[in-house]
């Protein structure tokens, strides 16, 4: 279980560990999170036993590897269309057999604690490269897509499925319509599928479509959830 961090303050992050979400998202992509303000969230979710995931802005292979440097366990990328990008951002997330530029003086790497040798290996083999499935186009391309080799889940983002097709919901049939034959083609390559849903009832229809891993709202969310919650509680008249 996981949710999106928007806030550039390690706080939320903090709290969110202590709590027990499995991993959270740092949004790079809707969130003013800077450079500074990345790196302190990512040495948040390291100490507070949380995956850190950073959601990039693009597709850069400069800006997956600064994340990754500076500890990120993985990227989630936005707006993967085809499988010549979906191979671009995976080579941007491996040593062997990738493009990713070396260096083990970082702290994904001990800053040199870690050998050469051991700090390829570990990175390889623990770092999660997530395509986001959100456009119309990938559709044309979503069984060569979940083939990639080295690609360990997809993203199926409803929300721009959704305003794409001009549809009410992300819940809607004719969301529904386009992500189904996404989820199938995923389960048909042994692909894991990752879903953000509003609720339960909709994360329990997912997991049977083969959804195994699931998002929830944000800090900005949260925020606002038990805000409102409280001024319910205390409106007056309080006697």
């Amino acid at each position: 279980m996981g949710t999106f961090v928007k806030t550039p303050t390690t706080h939320a992050t903090e709290i969110l560990g202590s709590i027990g979400f499995d991993f959270v998202v740092f949004d790079q992509e809707h969130a003013p999170l800077d450079a500074g303000a990345l790196d302190m969230m990512i040495l948040a979710a390291r100490a507070s036993n949380v995956a850190g995931i950073v959601r990039v802005p693009e597709a850069s292979p400069s800006m997956i590897q600064t994340v990754l440097d500076c500890g990120a366990a993985g990227v989630l990328v936005p707006h993967v269309t085809n499988a010549e990008l979906a191979s671009k951002i995976v080579g941007a997330c491996r040593y062997r057999a990738g493009s990713r530029g070396f260096a083990n003086t970082t702290r994904a790497g001990g800053f040199g604690a870690t050998s050469f040798g051991a700090h390829k290996d570990a990175q390889d083999s623990e770092i999660v490269c997530v395509a986001m499935i959100e456009d119309i186009e990938a559709l044309d391309h979503i069984d060569e897509i979940v083939r990639v080799e080295g690609l360990d889940a997809i993203f199926i983002g409803r929300g721009d499925l959704t305003a794409a097709l001009d549809a009410p919901s992300m819940v809607s049939a004719e969301t529904m319509a386009v992500a189904g034959p996404i989820m199938a083609a995923a389960k048909k390559a042994d692909m894991p599928v990752i879903m953000l849903c509003p609720n339960r009832a909709d994360a329990r229809k997912m997991a049977g479509l083969g959804a195994s891993a699931f998002m929830v709202a944000s800090d900005h969310g949260f925020m606002r959830q038990a805000a409102l919650a409280a001024l319910d509680e205390f409106k007056p008249p309080l006697d």
